[in-house]
């Protein structure tokens, strides 16, 4: 036996209500009759009850019989079994587990934390009985590998100074990470017998000893960006108001004053503060 097998014992209420009535016959025996026969009409009782289990709604039962498998119990109800079986309980919910941070490095090498949530459950109770030690511990520890192999996969962000021009990253390209955990993880509990519901990345962060110079880096790449929008933009205005002061005619510039011009308002559009006016009281040349 190598595989699940789904089985449906006999009626508990049946043997429940054949149990009540040996046990109104046997003391009917002890006390009005007096006859011996009670005692083996108990010995029978005391056999039965052994041989009911209960399954609750998402709740499975394996049951043994001297270390041979004899099949598992998934329907919900009252019902009896050989007494000498034994029941092994396995819960069918959903479970969340929330992994510890890890310390792991990205395809860069730079040092990361992470942590992933799982939501998980049992799809084969044989495999997550037999196959497995503890499917419990099997999950925590396989999905621990599974996000330590996917954070050595992708980097943590896309940096231009590197030459680094990946298409996925850990931090922005949140679907597809997820799916690719997903997968990762489904096929290394898949041998438990364990089916992945959902799984994320729950927390991701450099490193405590980068996430400074991290952050500067991050802030400066922001702020080449951020003035590389502005040099186009003053660009643009600067060409579009000599096009219309020159379309316009409304005055005659030289080079050397479109070119003074220019300067001037490439500081006031590119500059950090507000520019200050300087009036100038003499010719345009002094």
């Amino acid at each position: 036996m190598k595989e699940e097998k789904i089985i449906i014992p006999a009626n508990g209420y049946l043997a429940l209500f054949i149990t009540f009535a040996i046990l109104i016959g046997s003391t009917f025996l002890a006390f009005y009759k007096e006859d011996s026969t009670f005692i083996l009409l108990l010995l029978v009782i005391f056999f039965i009850i052994p041989g009911f289990v209960m399954v609750q709604p998402n709740n499975s039962r394996v049951l043994l019989l001297f270390g041979k498998y004899i099949g598992t119990i998934k329907k919900n109800g009252l019902y009896w079994v050989n007494p000498f079986y034994s029941k092994k309980k396995i819960s069918l919910r959903a479970s969340n587990f929330d992994s510890e941070r890890l310390k792991v490095n990205d395809k860069m090498g730079n040092p990361i934390m992470i942590s992933t949530i799982l939501v998980w459950r049992v799809k084969n109770t044989y495999k997550a009985a037999f196959d497995v030690d503890n499917f419990e511990n099997f999950v925590r520890v396989q999905t621990d590998a599974a996000v330590r192999k996917l954070a050595s996969m992708y980097p943590y962000d896309n940096f231009a100074d590197e030459g680094l021009d990946e298409d996925i990253t850990l931090r922005s390209s949140v679907n597809e990470v997820s799916e690719a955990l997903e997968k990762e993880i489904d096929e290394r509990l898949s041998i438990a017998g364990i089916e992945v519901l959902e799984a994320r990345i729950g927390y991701l962060a450099y490193a405590q000893e980068i996430a400074n110079a991290m952050l500067k880096r991050q802030q400066a790449t922001a702020i080449v960006a951020a003035r590389h929008k502005i040099v186009e933009g003053a660009v643009s205005m600067v060409e579009m108001a000599l096009e219309e002061l020159n379309k316009k005619q409304i005055v005659d510039l030289d080079e050397d004053r479109k070119a003074a011009m220019v300067s001037n308002l490439m500081v006031i559009l590119c500059g950090d503060k507000d520019a200050s006016p300087v009036l100038n009281t003499g010719t345009l040349n002094h």
